[in-house]
C-alpha cells in the first residue's frame, strides 16, 4: 500500500505536465501568426490552470459587453497552498491589515492589452505563462506572479474582429493596405471609448472598478503595463523619462534602472533595439505605471513598436518589417526578465516596499474639505474605491494653504471631511490632493494638474498639522413624506445628482419647472435653477405624490412641500421667470471628425450618470438628418471643418434659427469661429512685432522641444469668473476652477452672453507656457451666442474630460435643460 502511494506521488506531476499544451498546440496555429480572440486567450489560461499545479485562475468581473475579466496567480505549488497567508502577510507588512508580519515572497503583477489594438501583449501573456511554469519554476519559489491577460477585452475584440474581416491572405505588409488603417473609433478604448490607461485613479469604468478590488487585495511590489507605440520606434522599457513626481523614492528610481539593465541584457543578446529615459514620464497619477508607483510598487510601462497599424506585419518607414511574432517575442522577453530580477531581489523589494508606507516627512498632514454634500459624497466614493481612509473634523479651524485664496488661509473645520497622510496610502493622498505638483521639466506626456479639491469644487485647506477626526459620517438622511394638500414641491439645484433627479422625473412624464430668479417659500430660500413640481400640472398622474416621493427618497433629494404657490416675496409658481422644462430630444455626433474619447466620455455621462436618452448620429449621415426632430445637438471635441460646411452648415444654421440648440465642446467651438451670426472670434497672437526676431528662428536645435512649451498649456487649472445669473451657470458660485487642456483663446462675445471668462489669467495648478497663458487674457471659457430662436453654447474647456472633473458636469445638464428656455 505504501509503495502504491509513493508511486502516485512520483508520477502525478509528470502526468499533469504531459497534459499541458503550448499556446500554439492549444490554439491550432503558431502563436503570433494569427490574432487570438479574447475567448481563446481565456480558454488557454483555463487550460493551463487545469493542467498545472503552479497556476490558479480567477474571474474578477465582466465588461460592458459581458466579456470575462480574469487573472492568474502563478507560483510554486507550495506557495499556492499558502496563498492567503502570503497575501495577508504582505498587507500586514504595510499596515493595511492589523498585525505584524515579515513576508518573504515578492509579488509581481503583469497587465496586458489595456489598449485593445495594442494586441501583441495578450499573445505574449500566453507565451509568458507557459515559459514561466515550464522553464523558470525556480524563480517562483520566492515570487508570486499575477497576470491579467486582457485588461480591455471589448477593445481587443473590436480590433481583432475588424482585422480578421479585412486582412489579406497572406497578410499585406504595405502601410497602404486596408488592414493597417482602422476605421473610427479604433480598438484602443473600451466599450464607452475610454482610455483605460488613464482611468486607474478616476475609476470611471467598470473594468477599472473591478480590477482595483483585486489590486488592493494584493498590493504588488512590481507592476508592468504592456503597450505598443508607433511602428517606427524601437522597444521602450524603464527607466522612465523626467519628470518623476517627487513622491517617487530613490529606491524606486534605482530599481527601475536595475530592471532596465536586465531587460537590456536579453535585448542585446538578440540584437533587438530599445530605448529608455525618453517620452514616458512619471507624473500624472492615473496611469498603469504611476498609480502603482504611488502605491509603493515599481511601476513601469513597456512599449513595443506596432500599435493598431501593425496588424500581423507591416513595413515601417525604415523598411523594417514589424511582425506580430517579433512583437510577442519582445514582450515575452521583458515579462520574463522582470520576474527574474524580482526573484533575485525579493528581499530588498519587500523591505523597501514596507518603508514606502511609513510616510515620514510629507509636506501636508491633513487635507480639510467642505462644500456641497453631493460633491463630498462623490469624493468619498472615489476614496473608498482605493481604500483610502478619511474622517470628519470634530471642531476647531484648519490653517494652511487655502485652495480658494491660492495662499495661506484658514477655515472653520467643524464637520469637514479630513483626508490625512497619516495612513498607509498617505503618499497617494499627497499626490491626489496637493495644490500643485512640482515639475523638473515642463515636457510631459499628459496633464500636469488634477488636484481633487478643484476637481470636486470644494473649499479646502492643506494643513501641515494633523486635524483631529472621528469616523462618524454626517447625517444626510432624506425621508420625504407625501403632502397631498401641497400646491407643489421645490427641490434645490446644486449638483449633478440634482440633474439626475430631474432626468428621472422627466422620464416618468412628471412636469417640472425651474426658476431663473431666487425664491423664498415658508422662510426657506432657494437659488436660481431650483426645481418646482406643481400639483396642478401633474393632475393626470395617478398617485402623483407617491410617485414623486419615491423617486426623491430613492435619489436622496430633499423636497420642500409648499402649501401655497404664493411666494414670501416676488417670484410665485406662476411667474414669467419660472419655466417649464421640456423633455428634450438630444442628438450627438460621433464618427470621423469627432474625438472618440470626447464622444465616449459624453456617451458614458448620459448613459451612466445623468441617465438621460440621447441619439448618436454618425457624421457621415449629417446631411440626411431631419434636424427638426431634435431640440439639442451636441458636438464633442473634434474637427468639424470638413463636416459642417457649405449646404450642411446652412441646414444646421436654419435649424438653429428656428429654435435648435447646439452645445459645442473643445475644438468643436472652432467650427463657428468667424461664421456670420455666431459672434465668435479668436484672440490674436499676443506677440508684438517688436518681440518677433527679425533675424528669424535663432533657437538652438537641441532646445526646440523645451522652447515650444511656451505655447502649450498641458492640463493646467485656471480660475474662471462666472455669471451665475445665467442658466448655464445655475448651481455654481461666482468662481469656477477649470481644467484647461489647450491654449485656444476666443474673444468676449459682443452680442451674446459671456458666462465663464478669464480677464487676467490665473493658473492655480499645472504648467502653462508663458505665451499661451498671456493669450488667455480677456477670453471666454463658457458662452452662449443667440441666433434667431436658437443658440450655440460654447464650452471651450471640455467638462466631461475623462469623467473625473466632477464639478464641471452640472454645466452639461444646465446646457441641456435650462439654456434657451424662456427668455434665454
Amino acid at each position: 500500500m505504501t509503495r502504491y502511494f509513493v508511486f502516485l506521488f512520483l508520477v502525478f506531476p509528470v502526468f499533469i505536465f504531459a497534459q499541458l499544451k503550448s499556446p500554439s498546440d492549444f490554439l491550432g496555429y503558431e502563436i503570433g501568426t494569427q490574432f487570438s480572440r479574447h475567448a481563446d486567450i481565456v480558454g488557454y489560461f483555463e487550460h493551463v490552470a487545469a493542467n498545472s499545479g503552479m497556476v490558479k485562475y480567477f474571474d474578477y468581473g465582466k465588461t460592458n459587453e459581458r466579456r470575462r475579466l480574469t487573472y492568474a496567480v502563478i507560483s510554486s505549488e507550495e506557495n499556492l497552498g499558502s496563498l492567503e497567508k502570503i497575501r495577508t502577510d504582505n498587507l500586514k507588512n504595510i499596515g493595511i491589515l492589523p498585525g505584524s508580519a515579515t513576508p518573504d515572497k515578492a509579488i509581481v503583477w503583469l497587465s496586458y492589452n489595456v489598449h485593445g489594438n495594442e494586441t501583441s501583449s495578450s499573445e505574449a501573456a500566453m507565451n509568458t505563462i507557459y515559459k514561466l511554469i515550464t522553464e523558470h519554476g525556480d524563480w517562483l519559489k520566492n515570487t508570486i506572479v499575477i497576470m491579467d491577460p486582457g485588461v480591455n477585452p471589448d477593445g481587443r475584440d473590436r480590433y481583432v474582429n475588424w482585422y480578421n474581416q479585412v486582412k489579406a491572405l497572406p497578410y499585406n505588409a504595405s502601410q497602404d493596405a486596408i488592414e493597417h488603417n482602422e476605421p473610427w473609433p479604433g480598438g484602443r478604448a473600451n466599450h464607452y471609448l475610454f482610455d483605460l490607461n488613464r482611468d486607474w485613479m478616476w475609476a470611471s469604468q467598470v473594468e477599472t472598478q473591478q480590477r482595483l478590488k483585486i489590486y488592493n487585495q494584493w498590493m504588488p511590489q512590481v507592476h508592468v503595463d504592456f503597450h505598443e507605440q508607433s511602428m517606427n520606434n524601437p522597444y521602450y522599457f524603464a527607466p522612465a523619462a523626467e519628470p518623476f513626481h517627487e513622491i517617487i523614492t530613490p529606491w524606486q528610481r534605482e530599481f527601475q534602472t536595475k530592471i532596465g539593465k536586465n531587460n537590456a541584457k536579453y535585448f542585446d543578446k538578440n540584437g533587438w533595439l530599445f530605448f529608455t529615459r525618453e517620452s514616458f514620464d512619471l507624473l500624472y497619477p492615473s496611469y498603469g505605471d504611476t498609480y502603482p508607483l504611488y502605491m509603493g510598487a515599481i511601476g513601469m510601462t513597456y512599449e513595443q513598436a506596432g500599435g493598431g497599424r501593425a496588424g500581423l506585419g507591416v513595413m515601417n518607414d525604415d523598411d523594417i518589417e514589424v511582425t506580430l511574432v517579433d512583437r510577442m517575442a519582445h514582450h515575452t522577453a521583458t515579462g520574463l526578465s522582470t520576474v527574474e530580477i524580482a526573484s533575485q531581489n525579493s528581499g530588498a523589494l519587500l523591505s523597501e516596499f514596507g518603508k514606502f508606507f511609513k510616510n515620514d516627512n510629507l509636506k501636508y498632514k491633513s487635507f480639510v474639505l467642505k462644500g456641497n454634500p453631493d460633491n463630498i459624497k462623490a469624493l468619498t466614493d472615489l476614496l473608498d474605491m482605493h481604500e483610502i481612509k478619511y474622517g470628519y473634523a470634530t471642531g476647531g479651524s484648519a490653517t494652511g494653504f487655502s485652495y480658494t485664496e491660492n495662499k495661506k488661509g484658514s477655515m472653520d473645520a467643524k464637520g469637514a471631511l479630513v483626508v490625512s497622510t497619516n495612513q498607509p496610502k498617505g503618499k497617494m493622498v499627497q499626490v491626489l490632493f496637493e495644490p500643485n505638483a512640482a515639475l523638473s521639466t515642463p515636457v510631459t506626456y499628459d496633464i500636469t494638474a488634477w488636484s481633487l479639491p478643484y476637481a470636486y469644487g470644494l473649499e479646502a485647506v492643506a494643513s501641515a498639522i494633523l486635524v483631529s477626526t472621528n469616523a462618524t459620517v454626517p447625517s444626510n438622511t432624506v425621508s420625504n413624506m407625501p403632502s397631498p394638500m401641497a400646491a407643489g414641491y421645490i427641490a434645490k439645484w446644486n449638483s449633478l445628482q440634482d440633474a439626475e433627479f430631474l432626468s428621472a422625473l422627466l422620464q416618468r412624464d412628471i412636469k417640472v419647472r425651474f426658476t431663473e430668479n431666487e425664491l423664498s417659500f415658508g422662510g426657506t430660500a432657494f437659488g436660481r435653477g431650483s426645481l418646482i413640481i406643481t400639483r396642478s400640472e401633474n393632475k393626470p398622474i395617478t398617485d402623483f405624490d407617491k410617485a414623486l416621493i419615491e423617486i426623491a427618497n430613492k435619489m436622496e433629494r430633499q423636497l420642500y412641500a409648499s402649501p401655497t404657490s404664493f411666494a414670501d416675496k416676488l417670484t410665485d409658481f406662476g411667474s414669467q421667470y419660472v419655466h417649464l422644462i421640456k423633455n428634450k430630444k438630444v442628438a450627438m455626433l460621433q464618427g470621423e471628425g469627432t474625438s472618440s474619447l470626447s464622444y465616449g466620455a459624453l456617451w458614458h455621462f448620459f448613459e451612466t450618470q445623468l441617465k438621460y436618452p440621447i441619439t448618436s448620429i454618425n457624421t457621415d449621415d449629417v446631411g440626411s438628418i431631419q434636424w427638426s426632430d431634435y431640440d439639442v445637438l451636441i458636438l464633442p471635441d473634434g474637427n468639424y471643418k470638413s463636416i459642417l460646411k457649405d449646404e450642411t452648415f446652412k441646414t444646421l444654421e436654419e435649424w438653429i434659427d428656428k429654435g435648435g440648440n447646439v452645445i459645442a465642446i473643445g475644438n468643436a467651438v472652432s467650427g463657428f469661429e468667424g461664421k456670420e451670426g455666431f459672434d465668435l472670434k479668436k484672440n490674436g497672437d499676443e506677440k508684438t512685432e517688436k518681440e518677433k526676431d527679425t533675424l528669424g528662428n535663432m533657437i538652438p536645435y537641441a532646445q526646440r522641444e523645451l522652447e515650444s512649451t511656451k505655447d502649450f498649456i498641458t492640463g493646467s487649472i485656471y480660475k474662471v469668473t462666472l455669471d451665475n445669473t445665467h442658466p448655464l451657470a445655475f448651481g455654481y458660485g461666482d468662481t469656477y476652477y477649470s481644467l484647461k487642456l489647450g491654449s485656444d483663446s476666443y474673444k468676449f462675445l459682443n452680442d451674446g452672453f459671456n458666462i465663464g471668462y478669464i480677464k487676467e489669467p490665473e493658473s492655480v495648478s499645472g504648467f502653462s507656457g508663458e505665451t499661451a497663458k498671456a493669450a488667455l487674457k480677456n477670453s471666454i471659457v463658457f458662452a452662449q451666442a443667440k441666433k434667431g430662436r436658437g443658440s450655440v453654447v460654447y464650452m471651450v474647456d471640455d467638462v466631461s474630460f475623462r469623467s473625473f472633473w466632477q464639478n464641471g458636469k452640472l454645466f452639461l445638464a444646465n446646457a441641456i435643460f435650462f439654456v434657451n428656455t424662456g427668455n434665454f
